[in-house]
């Protein structure tokens, strides 16, 4: 192999690579945001701490719920907040309703403030990891199930925080306007 034909292999594979991250970087920065909590990006767990995990420094959870102008749905919390002690599982429901005469589909986009409280925000149960679909003038309570890892305590930069906000934005499933929010959430990061 001549030196131009090991120059051209090298270019090839160099931009085949940037191609590869290209696509890759977004399932990555995903996954990043949710093992780090970065941004506000909220945990997924299977299980709550057992009792003996449970402290008595107390947090309250505020809920905000909002839905896009092109998705003709109320939706809101039971309950504006709940005042949980870290490690002790809460829960909340927020009640949705389709007020059009077709059925709709809508997918939520969600975290948290303030934002460094990502990482210790769990959510055991949400109506948030699936699309939920909803029948003409139908209304449903979506549920969720959450709590503070007990490990927040142990993190010095987290003794300001005193309530996390847990917010919630409906789109219609498969539309613009989501594929937007869903841009623009990661590119605020």
């Amino acid at each position: 192999m001549d030196k131009n034909s090991k120059t051209l292999l090298a270019v090839l594979c160099l931009v085949a690579g940037m191609v590869g991250l290209a696509f890759a970087s977004v399932p990555l920065y995903d996954m990043f945001c949710r093992v780090t909590g970065f941004a506000g990006t909220t945990q997924v767990s299977n299980t709550a701490p057992t009792n003996d995990q449970i402290l008595d420094r107390k947090i309250t959870v505020k809920f905000n719920a909002d839905t896009n102008r092109n998705l003709n749905w109320s939706f809101k919390p039971d309950k504006r907040e709940v005042t949980v002690n870290i490690g002790q599982q809460g829960f909340i429901s927020f009640k949705a309703k389709n007020r059009s005469t077709q059925p709709v589909s809508g997918t939520a986009v969600y975290n948290v403030t303030p934002l460094k409280a990502g990482k210790y925000f769990h959510k055991t149960q949400c109506f948030c990891f699936d699309q939920q679909l909803l029948t003409p003038k139908q209304a449903m309570d979506m549920p969720v199930v959450f709590y503070v890892d007990p490990s927040i305590a142990d993190d010095r930069n987290m003794d300001d925080v005193k309530s996390i906000t847990l917010s919630y934005s409906f789109f219609k499933a498969d539309s613009k306007a989501l594929d937007e929010a869903l841009e623009q959430f990661y590119n605020s990061k």
